[in-house]
């Protein structure tokens, strides 16, 4: 049976506790003992979205460099998005200020114990008993009619409004990429489209993502390794405060913070429908003993009754198929998830 932990982690920093024994990574489950903030930092390849859509020249070798990108560290930053810096840092802060709010306006939007929406931290289900030093606010956007307004912040008043906007704005950037993606792997543009289905059935996840400074950052992870159970995911980094890392041959890397770009990563269904061509990257959080740091995290999910398989054209004699047909990833995605298990592993042939 699931529970919810008593204190936010930023009533423990204001109240100035040690760190708490739950929160204490230890050895296995995909961890390896070690949390270093001053790991050697990835180059992360920059896509120029007016080259990846452009008909010349350049946007073949952008595609190709997307599809460089994608199939070795599973993440790019993009720019040239459409957005202004002015407009990306309203939507930041529009977070920031959320989690600066006091404790009795916060709880207004609180989850409850069953459910994942709202504002919270990890859920303690008995087989695991490490939480992260993270609290977050986890709203879906789409279906709207699945929009639990309750627990969507009033406070502050333009909170709604950006986040609405924001959304809709990737969910245009979403289909663009899905067609790249397509296309740097040589095939039909709309092939990711067709299996991630029509776009006012899948499921977009909103995640402000608040890191308090953490007294013992060697022993707490702010986000345990795991990949993403999505399509596609849209990170709006913090601009001044590193935290974020990813796994690329075996060894962990420092993700730069890029201002203005968004960071996009292959979540578990596009490795699933590329039959293993293009990685679903695993990454951690950590946390450090001194500033605060903010992210927004975007998921594109495909509707849970979208059938998810390799495309056949990448299906060969040289690479067969490695992936199960599956539906409703995401269910498969939490019951492995929680054992401590990578979920994709559980869908290979």
């Amino acid at each position: 049976m699931a529970e919810s932990l008593s204190k936010s982690v930023q009533e423990l920093v204001v109240n100035g506790n040690e760190l708490p024994e739950r929160y204490i990574i230890s050895k296995g489950k995909g961890f390896d003992g070690t949390i270093d903030s001053s790991l050697p930092v990835i180059e992360i390849p920059v896509i120029d979205l007016g080259s990846l859509t452009s008909t010349a020249p350049a946007g073949e070798a952008e595609l190709q460099k997307l599809r460089s990108a994608l199939s070795s560290c599973g993440c790019f930053q993009l720019i040239n998005h459409g957005m202004e810096s002015s407009y990306l840092d309203q939507v930041h802060e529009v977070g920031k200020k959320f989690f600066a709010l006091s404790k009795e306006e916060k709880v207004k939007c609180s989850r409850t114990v069953d459910d994942t929406e709202g504002y919270g931290n990890d859920t303690l289900f008995p087989q695991q008993q490490t939480v992260d030093w993270t609290d977050r606010l986890y709203l879906t956007v789409n279906p709207q009619q699945q929009r639990k307004l309750s627990v969507w912040p009033q406070n502050p008043q333009s909170f709604r409004e950006i986040l609405d906007e924001y959304t809709k704005k990737l969910e245009e950037l979403n289909t663009i990429i899905l067609k790249a993606m397509a296309k740097s792997l040589n095939l039909e543009e709309n092939c990711f489209l067709k299996q991630y289905g029509e776009l006012a059935k899948a499921t977009v996840i909103a995640r402000f993502n608040y890191y308090p400074p953490c007294p013992r950052p060697d022993l707490a992870l702010g986000v345990k390794p795991h990949a993403d159970a999505s399509a596609i995911t849209f990170l709006l980094q913090d601009k001044k405060v590193e935290g974020l890392q990813v796994l690329n041959n075996g060894q962990w890397f420092r993700v730069p913070t890029s201002p203005h770009s968004l960071l996009i990563n292959v979540g578990d269904q596009v490795e699933i429908m590329s039959n293993g061509l293009l990685k679903s990257p695993v990454h951690r959080v950590v946390t450090n003993s001194e500033r605060e740091r903010m992210t927004l995290a975007v998921f594109f999910v495909p509707h849970s009754e979208q059938v998810i398989e390799p495309v056949e054209e990448l299906v060969t004699d040289k690479r067969p198929r490695l992936y199960r047909k599956v539906k409703d990833y995401v269910s498969i995605y939490f019951e492995n998830y929680q054992l401590g298990k990578r979920p994709i592993q559980a869908v290979l042939l």
